[in-house]
């Protein structure tokens, strides 16, 4: 039996039954002046492997649901602005630092 997971099987098929292929399978095996050795069994398997494929993709993508992302009404929505009272005064202090590198201090000209 052929595996038909993938190309590469088919291929791996291919390579370890060379012989028995060219010898029993083959098409062109009374024609040996065409050098075909089983090539034309696995351009064939490869070819109904590929349209199996091909077949397969197309039925899932026929069979793939349709989802609407957006809707055809219209919802409209308002914001208002509404005052906001504070029980108690606002008390924030904030104070500027400044940075110093500790290298400035230490690199100064020499007094004289």
């Amino acid at each position: 039996m052929l595996p038909t997971l993938s190309p590469w099987g088919t291929i791996a098929y291919f390579k370890l039954n060379r012989d028995y292929i060219a010898k029993v399978l083959c098409e062109n095996r009374a024609r040996p002046q065409l050098n075909c050795n089983g090539k034309c069994y696995l351009a064939k398997k490869l070819k109904q492997q590929q349209e199996k494929q091909d077949k397969e993709t197309s039925e899932k993508v026929q069979n793939t649901p349709i989802i609407q992302l957006f809707s055809s009404s219209f919802h409209s929505y308002s914001f208002e602005a509404s005052p906001v009272v504070f029980l108690e005064k606002v008390r924030f202090f904030h104070q500027l630092q400044f940075y110093t590198a500790p290298a400035a201090k230490l690199l100064r000209p020499p007094k004289r």
